[in-house]
C-alpha cells in the first residue's frame, strides 16, 4: 500500500514539524530527497527550467561531498541546498549523539559548496536557512526539540510520489497527486538511481498538469 498524502492525524503528531506551507497563492513546493547524483540530478534541472520551477534538493552529505559540481549546477540554477544527514540514517534506529553529529557533518558540507558559490548566487540570505529532513521521516521528539534548537527548520511532506517504489504503479502515483493539488503542497520526489526510472515517468508529466492549473514552484 502507498500512502501518497500524509493524514492530518499523522501530520498532527508532530506539529513542530512543517508538513505544508500556509499560503493562498497557487505555490507548490517541490522537493528531491537522497541526491545529488551526476547524471539524474540535471535531468531533474532541465524539467524543472521548462517551467521555470525551482525546487528544495534535501541532499545526502556524502553525495554532496562526492558531487561538489552538481550541488553548484543546483545553486546557479536557483534551487535551494538542504539537509538529509552525511549518511542518510534513520533516526528511530540511531543513537541521539550519533545523529546529530551526522546531520552536523552534512550541514558542513553543504556550508562548504554555498561558500564556493556565494559570489554567483542572487539569493544568498535563502541559502543560510536551515532545512533539514529525516531520511524516511523518521525523527523522535527529543531529536526534534535539538535541532529546533539548533535553527532548523524540520521539513516532512504533504504529497510523496513513492518514486522509490520499483513496483510502483505510475498512473495511481500521478493520479494521486494531481488530484490533491492544493496551494502550499509540500511534494517530495527522488533524484536517486532506486527512483529514477520512476521518476522519469511521473515528474514531467506533474509538472504539466500543475502548471496548466495555474501554479508556480519555489523553493522553501
Amino acid at each position: 500500500m502507498h500512502f501518497f498524502s500524509v493524514p492530518s492525524t499523522i501530520q498532527g503528531l508532530f506539529p513542530a514539524c512543517t508538513w505544508r506551507k500556509k499560503c493562498t497563492e497557487k505555490i507548490i513546493y517541490l522537493t528531491f530527497d537522497d541526491g545529488p547524483h551526476p547524471v539524474i540530478t540535471p535531468w531533474v534541472i532541465e524539467q524543472l527550467k521548462a517551467y521555470q520551477a525551482h525546487a528544495t534538493f534535501f541532499c545526502v552529505g556524502e553525495n554532496v561531498a562526492r558531487y561538489p559540481a552538481v550541488c553548484s549546477l543546483l545553486l546557479l540554477n536557483g534551487h535551494r541546498l538542504a539537509n538529509h544527514t552525511m549518511h542518510h540514517i534513520k533516526g528511530w534506529k540511531t543513537p541521539n549523539s550519533k545523529y546529530f553529529l551526522d546531520v552536523d557533518a552534512c550541514e558542513k558540507a553543504l556550508e562548504q559548496v554555498i561558500s564556493v558559490n556565494a559570489s554567483d548566487l542572487e539569493d544568498q540570505k535563502s541559502q543560510k536557512k536551515r532545512l533539514f529532513r529525516p531520511p524516511y521521516g523518521q525523527i523522535t521528539p527529543s531529536q526534534i526539540r535539538h535541532l529546533a534548537k539548533l535553527g532548523y527548520e524540520i521539513v516532512q511532506w504533504s504529497d510523496l510520489s513513492c518514486d522509490y517504489d520499483r513496483d510502483l504503479v505510475i498512473e495511481k502515483s500521478l493520479h494521486a497527486l494531481t488530484k490533491n493539488i492544493k496551494p502550499g503542497n509540500i511534494v517530495v520526489f527522488h533524484d536517486s538511481e532506486k527512483a529514477f526510472e520512476q521518476m522519469k515517468q511521473i515528474l514531467p508529466s506533474y509538472l504539466s498538469v500543475a502548471h496548466a492549473k495555474g501554479y508556480q514552484f519555489k523553493t522553501l
